[in-house]
């Protein structure tokens, strides 16, 4: 039962797509996660991956607001 439990609580996938380029305050333009949330990504928790993920796509929906 517990090894069930476990496995239904999968780690969040990095949101990385592979077109990394910071932008002044050092947010990535191609996932919207910031640079200490890049490097701190392995080591964080479930639970702070899910809110980092939160963070990328406020990011995401405002920076496509801004643009129009």
């Amino acid at each position: 039962m517990e090894d069930r439990k476990m496995s239904e609580v999968e780690d969040p996938k990095s949101p990385c797509i592979r077109q990394c380029c910071l932008d002044e305050m050092d947010i990535c333009l191609g996932c919207f996660r910031s640079l200490n949330e890049i490097i701190d990504w392995h080591s964080s928790t479930i639970i702070e991956k899910n809110k980092i993920l939160i963070a990328c796509r406020q990011r995401r929906e405002l920076a496509q607001k801004s643009r129009f």
